[in-house]
């Protein structure tokens, strides 16, 4: 087992099972300070072993749900941290031996600090004869491994140092009586033989099923994190599902012998892989001799000092202690991961080992999406001569294509960071789209609040003019005048010394002359003539051709496109612009969201406002085959044997498209695609190609096109890639 499982195990035990619940009873009264320490063990044994079953119940069901799946989450940096830390409560556990004092238990967050600043408390009692036995241990241990790593070239099979240490103290503290002479803490009486199986206490189930979850989990992680350990060490592979069932079995059937939750022991396999075992036959060798060592050799160690063991535990946690050494390695060249280790470490020693595990990887997990949300973006340029394209910034010799940036993200394109991709698009592109959309905008409105002005003066004018026509009519007759009598009419009414005379009401202050636009010239393509009518004078302004006035629409949408290209354009101090291509790279790309698939809509649509054409590239490895027309169906994806369901492709765009895509990516990325509704009418599947090449020879053959690639076009470009 382990030290922390053994302090898990007894807080459930303690919990349930304090000594008020045991006092002797002496009639009515309850003898104080007496506890039926037999009872109360007893019961112990029956929590312990409940738990234990049910914790290994817990670990076979994970194991066959393949919930081993949680080991790689533990990176190697989380792992050795976490063994390390492990190995600081291990020495903590055994610091109590080693100074011959009694410290009080802790358990829960923090206790191993509550636990050393308690054993700190009570050096000034500390038991001087087990501190000499205790270093004394350490130092033949030390020097004994010392001495075997020297001679290992020369010897057979390793000195068995802990094995001969065991047995010499044993030996001495035996016939030199140091647990009766010095009151040395020796190991006791050990029981021989194997408890019969019985059947767990099931009534304690709902009371300790949080407790087992957390065992299973903190001996699961115990485990796997040693294995992986070795694993590295060694250069083999440890399956974390087969491991999970084998531990769930190992307390399962344990717990009907009133054992309690077993894992890898970090001292005993540290102890076997120093002393060269590397085959289960050594595995074997051990279980022999502990259930030989039950069954009749228990007596004979009754004496061995238990200081003596925590000198092994020590001296063999060497290794573990040896993993500090990541610190300054990780310093230079992660420094991620150097995070990962420290926190892995902290945690692990604030929360133990079961909380500092769940706070190690939410950790590490929160460090892969930081690192996806703040990708590395970097425009690409081509190597001469060949169809690869690399970042202009860190490769030398690459040439950027003229009119075409190539932008590429170094991870995939998701809610995380899809804002910061656009921005980080518009930004390595070097055009201020928001900037030139928001001044189309305004001017937009600015010309539509001028029509609408321009719409009520006319309505004003006509207003007027119909009254002062039905005046006159019911003045006069109408009258229809020539040319000639139209322009001396006109050049009177102008002149106001010419109405000098005149009545009032004749000169447009009341009844004067007024001209009309009969109905039958009120057509585009004849000249309108004026109907002279005597009454209120109409607006100069509005005297001139029937044409002029019709043409008046046309003109103004003119003006308002001349008037948002001078303000798009001006607003970022020059007339045009170098790029008219946009190539995305989605080579990185695995899936994509909904919040990806709207960031790309609106890169399409704000791109397509300035007339610059947006291409999205990807997968070398993806071959695509198109039918000949419009109408026929997509029904495969040849090269990576992902079925599409066959449907009709939609119409050909028409010309007056601008903004074009060409897509080219994972199958599983378009399926993503597909599913989220980002194929339209204007964007198919047609506009899919194979590789970053691809799409900066059609853009660059077809710039000023403004229909997409017919599919013969289309075709060849494909054979030609193949090819």
């Amino acid at each position: 087992t382990f030290a922390v499982l053994s302090i898990m195990v007894g807080g459930v035990t303690e919990r349930l099972a304090p000594d008020s619940n045991f006092l002797i009873a002496n009639g009515t009264n309850l003898t104080a300070g007496q506890v039926d320490v037999q009872a109360r063990d007893l019961y112990r044994v029956q929590v312990a072993a409940a738990t234990t079953v049910l914790g290994g119940l817990i670990q076979v069901v994970l194991g066959l749900v393949r919930f081993g799946f949680v080991g790689t989450y533990l990176s190697e940096p989380l792992v050795r941290a976490y063994t390390t830390a492990a190995a600081a409560h291990a020495v903590v556990a055994q610091l109590k031996y080693i100074f011959g004092v009694s410290p009080k238990r802790f358990s829960g967050p923090l206790s191993l600090v509550y636990t050393l600043v308690d054993v700190c408390s009570l050096l000034t009692k500390t038991h001087l004869p087990t501190l000499v036995v205790s270093a004394v241990s350490m130092t033949f241990l030390i020097s004994a491994k010392e001495l075997n790593s020297f001679l290992s070239p020369k010897l057979p099979v390793p000195i068995p140092v802990e094995l001969i240490t065991i047995v010499a103290a044993t030996l001495i503290s035996s016939y030199t009586q140091l647990s009766s002479n010095l009151t040395i803490s020796v190991v006791g009486e050990i029981p021989s033989g194997l408890s019969p199986p019985s059947l767990p206490n099931v009534h304690v189930f709902g009371e300790v099923v949080g407790d087992a979850f957390a065992l299973a989990i903190v001996g699961y992680a115990i485990s796997i994190s040693l294995g992986k350990t070795f694993a590295l060490k060694h250069g083999y592979k440890v399956d974390s599902n087969q491991e999970l069932v084998a531990l769930g079995l190992s307390n399962a059937v344990g717990g009907f012998f009133q054992c309690y939750s077993v894992c890898s022991s970090m001292s005993r396999s540290l102890i076997q892989e120093s002393t060269g075992g590397k085959t289960q036959m050594a595995g074997i060798v051990s279980a022999v001799i502990v259930l030989v060592t039950i069954l009749k050799l228990g007596p004979l160690f009754q004496e061995l000092p238990k200081a003596v063991l925590a000198a092994i535990v020590f001296v063999n946690l060497k290794g573990m202690f040896k993993q500090y050494s990541d610190i300054p390695q990780l310093w230079r060249s992660n420094k991620i991961d150097l995070a990962v280790w420290l926190v892995t470490w902290v945690a692990t020693l604030l929360f133990n080992l079961d909380l500092g595990l769940a706070a190690s990887i939410v950790f590490a997990l929160l460090t892969v999406i930081f690192r996806t949300q703040l990708p590395t973006y970097s425009v690409l340029g081509q190597i001469p001569g060949t169809d690869l394209y690399e970042d202009i910034e860190t490769h030398r010799g690459v040439r950027e294509i003229p009119g075409i940036t190539i932008f590429r993200s170094s991870s995939t394109v998701y809610f995380a960071n899809a804002d910061l991709y656009l921005e980080a698009l518009k930004e390595k592109s070097g055009l201020d789209i928001s900037k030139m959309i928001i001044y189309k905008r305004r001017e937009e409105a600015k010309q539509r609040r001028r029509e609408r002005r321009a719409e009520r003066r006319a309505q004003r004018q006509a207003k007027r003019e119909k009254r002062a026509q039905r005046a006159m009519q019911a003045a006069l007759p109408e009258t229809v005048l020539s040319v000639e009598e139209e322009e001396e009419a006109v050049s009177r009414w102008n002149d106001p010394s010419s109405n000098e005379g005149a009545a009032p009401g004749e000169n447009g202050g009341g009844n004067g002359t007024v001209f009309v636009i009969p109905d039958s010239a009120r057509h585009a393509d004849e000249q309108g003539r004026w109907e002279y009518l005597k009454g209120g004078a109409p607006d100069c302004a509005s005297l001139g051709s029937v044409s002029e006035l019709q043409d008046e629409g046309s003109s103004s949408e003119d003006t308002l496109s001349r008037d948002l290209e001078r303000v798009s354009l001006g607003s970022l101090g020059k007339w045009t612009w170098d790029v008219h291509s946009i190539v995305l790279d989605l080579s990185t790309a695995n899936f994509i969201d909904t919040v990806a698939i709207k960031t790309l809509r609106s890169i399409f649509r704000d791109f397509d406002e300035i007339s610059v054409d947006v291409y999205m590239a990807g997968c070398q490895a993806l071959r695509f085959s198109f039918a000949s027309s419009p109408a026929s169906p997509v029904d495969n994806w040849p090269e990576t044997g992902v079925a599409v369901k066959s449907k009709k492709l939609p119409e050909r765009p028409t010309s007056s498209s601008t903004g074009r895509c060409f897509v080219i990516a994972r199958a599983k990325v378009v399926e993503h695609l597909e599913v989220g509704g980002f194929f339209t009418e204007s964007v198919t599947k047609r506009h899919l190609f194979v590789s970053v090449h691809d799409a900066v020879l059609y853009c660059q053959n077809h710039r000023g096109a403004a229909t997409m690639p017919s599919y013969e076009e289309h075709d060849e470009i494909q054979r030609s890639t193949a090819l």
